[in-house]
């Protein structure tokens, strides 16, 4: 009672003393894993949510204390919900289990956030104190807390800008999941600490030394990187412990009141990280490209701050992140502070999206919440969060379905470049769209967002399903003379007439030939083809190829290859058609080109 805000009326703190004592008396016969009475849990939940989560609403802090109340007492929601009322009642509902299904769990979940992170809030402050507690656990069971925090409430967190938690979550799932390797990388990060902490502890006392002597109030400190943090970039790249860099940054922070208040300057906070970069950089030779500005561009968890790496006395390179108390604050809180509305147009979308679909639920999680952000702009300056190794693609559907079906080609930072192209950080991307472009199969390789991802396979899934299994040996277009041969399955697979496979079959079974007479052209059906050409060399002969394909037969052309030796010009030239008389038709019109020789066809 005495950790409640003081924000909060008599009247809401009589409901908060209430709240606590039915959760006592509901949870009196229970006991934790470790021996100590139950309701130590949700009073240590309602501690986190106020204390580590800052928040100041009664309704939370009552369904803190309550939230295990219907899932585990006989004690139901319609109680719940006559004594504290709806709001409480549909906290508590939102974080209880319907059953033992994990991806039903899941759903319920992300179907409850609707416009109300709060939901998200209790969850993941429930969670922290079980993964605090967990060891009292058998190990089969720790392993499945832990799997399902490594996988859905840290990056869920990380989603929420709750840096603090994430980090705190994927840490100790780690030391659960992975012992050997966390104690392992634990060991080692606390002999480098050992070895360079004296150095980095004297270079930074120089640096604090030259930046007070004109400006006063930074406060500077040594943060050393957490295990989990070490092993992934060790798998991102391929590398052990000892070529991970920059396992350790100096921090440099401050507040602007007290700034001012010793230097007299009425300065914005990002002036105040830019004068001590300026005066670092000045003094100490700066790697080139180290500084990056996360004020201007902030991450998409709301986190702000400069960074930049300097060479130290000692021949070493040090990185140094640069941030006010406000900006730190934003950092570890994110939603907290920020205003939830915006969080929530971020995330909200894809939660409910995810909540749909119980089949594509757990690829909609690792693609959706797993991967970091990035933040990239379109031409009129309006932000885009992406994942972190996002495409084109997965830009032109998150702006537009629209746009993402039609993806032509892009301009990113003013180059045209392919949809396929991955993104980066502070990219200024356009999309260009062209009517006859639609999703392809090769599209679901180059995306990574569940957005583009579903829809790309929905449109896949929707397409017409071919009537017919085509020859991989023949390539049997329209317009040819065909044979058909029906499997077991019902299934016909078409062959040319001289093809050696269709002779063979029908030799072996031939009760199995049927007559096909529907395999006709379809607009949106095309077949790959090469045609090899070989011609006296001219002026304009590549011109006049090219204008009988493209204008003349309105045909896609995919490649070609050419080149000419002696006066002997050859060219291999990849094109699609609809059948095979338009393959025919286009032959006939090349043959009578000045200077063509000869022309084969190839089927792909």
């Amino acid at each position: 009672m005495r950790s409640l805000p003081e924000s909060l009326t008599p009247e809401e703190r009589d409901q908060v003393e209430r709240a606590f004592v039915l959760a006592e008396e509901a949870h009196r016969p229970q006991k934790r894993k470790g021996g100590e009475p139950y309701i130590l849990h949700p009073i240590h939940v309602a501690l986190v949510v106020i204390r580590e989560m800052m928040q100041t609403d009664v309704s939370i802090i009552c369904a803190a204390l309550l939230h295990d109340v219907v899932e585990d007492t006989p004690h139901g929601i319609d109680e719940i919900r006559a004594l504290f009322g709806d709001d409480v009642a549909f906290l508590v509902e939102a974080v209880t289990k319907r059953n033992n299904d994990q991806i039903d769990n899941y759903q319920h979940i992300l179907g409850s956030v609707q416009e109300d992170v709060r939901v998200l809030i209790l969850k993941l402050s429930d969670r922290l104190h079980n993964m605090r507690t967990l060891q009292a656990m058998k190990p089969e069971k720790q392993w499945k807390i832990a799997s399902e925090t490594q996988f859905f409430f840290a990056p869920l967190a990380g989603r929420l800008g709750l840096y603090s938690v994430k980090s705190e979550l994927e840490n100790l799932a780690f030391s659960f999941l992975n012992p050997e390797e966390n104690n392992f990388i634990s060991h080692l990060l606390n002999e480098d600490k050992v070895r360079t902490q004296g150095a980095v502890e004297a270079f930074m006392s120089e640096v604090a030394g030259i930046v007070g002597q004109s400006l006063g109030g930074i406060r500077w400190d040594i943060r050393y990187r957490k295990p989990y943090s070490i092993w992934r970039e060790m798998q991102e790249k391929d590398t052990d412990f000892f070529h991970v860099p920059f396992k350790h940054y100096i921090r440099a922070s401050f507040n602007r009141d007290e700034v001012y208040a010793l230097t007299g300057w009425n300065a914005k906070e990002e002036d105040i990280v830019l004068r001590l970069y300026s005066i670092l950089s000045q003094r100490y030779r700066e790697q080139t490209g180290s500084f990056v500005n996360y004020m201007a561009q902030p991450k998409a968890n709301g986190y702000r701050s400069v960074h930049f790496r300097l060479l130290n006395p000692y021949g070493q390179i040090e990185e140094f992140h640069v941030s006010s108390d406000n900006m730190r604050k934003q950092s570890y809180y994110g939603c907290v502070v920020e205003r939830k509305e915006q969080w929530l147009q971020r995330l909200t979308d894809v939660l409910r999206e995810l909540s749909k679909e119980s089949e594509g639920i757990m690829p909609g999680i690792q693609h959706s919440l797993f991967n970091e952000d990035i933040v990239v702009f379109t031409p009129q300056g309006k932000p885009i969060t992406l994942p972190k190794g996002a495409t084109v693609l997965d830009f032109a559907y998150e702006v537009h379905t629209d746009i993402g079906d039609h993806a032509q080609y892009a301009n990113v930072n003013g180059q045209k470049v392919s949809v396929k192209t991955v993104l980066h950080r502070g990219d200024c991307v356009y999309v260009g769209k062209a009517d006859h472009v639609h999703p392809r199969p090769d599209w679901l390789d180059a995306t990574v967002s569940y957005k583009a991802r579903k829809r790309i396979s929905s449109y896949l899934r929707d397409l017409p399903k071919p009537r017919y299994c085509l020859c991989s040996l023949c390539h049997p277009m329209p317009g040819e003379e065909i044979i058909g041969f029906k499997d077991a399955s019902g299934q016909i697979s078409l062959h040319t007439r001289n093809c050696q496979e269709a002779l063979s079959i029908a030799s072996a079974r031939g009760n199995t030939i049927v007559s096909v007479s529907d395999f006709y052209a379809e607009p949106n059906v095309l077949y790959p083809v090469g045609i090899h050409i070989k011609a006296i060399d001219r002026y304009h002969l590549l011109r006049d190829i090219i204008h009988c394909i493209v204008e003349d037969h309105k045909l896609p052309l995919t490649s070609i290859t050419m080149g000419v030796k002696d006066e002997i010009f050859t060219c291999d030239i990849r094109i699609s058609v609809h059948s095979v008389t338009e393959l025919n038709e286009t032959v006939f019109s090349l043959a009578d080109l000045e200077g063509v020789d000869q022309i084969r066809k190839e089927r792909f």
